[in-house]
């Protein structure tokens, strides 16, 4: 399989932040996303940005920008059927997306999705952890077939918009990550979630 294109979620509302970019918050001298690109742009063929809204505000990081194509905010799927479609546009077979607010993901996130998805027809697989024997999916971190993106549309024009409904239809996989020393998919969606993360960053 050829190496996938990255895209990063930045689409949300951001309201337990007080709205705006979150990504743009400053992280130990970094914003948020500047550290998600230091991380995903190593295991990926190429990167673009899914987020709404004035584009010129991420210009500064040289990354395409892709809007939601679905009307209203539609959620994380619509910012993954927005990296489909920008991928088809380049060839490639699938893409691997990260959330704008998740600044310690795992550095070989996308090794062990490819791994997760070998021998599926269209590989289609969620990141996970463990906690206490349970299971937890992380949605916004995924491997997406681009094959799949007009089923996707047809799901997210018909209302769906939890994600691991649509990738459950698929028979979607998990690639289980460990949580030790923390847990890499904690994400900053409250000033004090913040606050924690600089003091994982130091």
């Amino acid at each position: 399989m050829k190496q996938p294109l990255g895209v990063i979620l930045a689409g949300g509302l951001a309201t337990r932040m007080g709205g705006g970019d979150k990504g743009l918050l400053a992280l130990g001298g970094q914003s948020l996303l500047a550290r998600v690109i230091d991380r995903l742009e190593p295991q990926v063929a190429g990167l673009a940005l899914n987020a709404n809204g004035d584009a010129a505000r991420f210009a500064d990081l040289g990354l395409p920008v892709l809007p939601d194509t679905v009307a209203g905010y539609a959620g994380p799927l619509a910012g993954v059927l927005a990296g489909l479609d920008w991928a088809a546009g380049h060839g490639a077979e699938s893409i691997v997306t990260a959330a704008a607010d998740t600044p310690f993901f795992p550095e070989d996130l996308v090794p062990r999705l490819l791994l997760a998805g070998e021998g599926m027809a269209h590989p289609l697989v969620l990141a996970a952890t463990r906690e206490a024997s349970k299971l937890y999916r992380h949605p916004t971190f995924g491997l997406w077939p681009v094959a799949l993106r007009d089923d996707l549309r047809a799901a997210l024009e018909g209302g769906l918009r939890k994600v691991v409904l649509w990738t459950d239809t698929h028979g979607g996989r998990v690639a289980e990550f460990p949580t030790h020393p923390f847990d890499p998919f904690f994400n900053v969606n409250t000033p004090e979630d913040l606050a924690e993360a600089e003091r994982l960053a130091g």
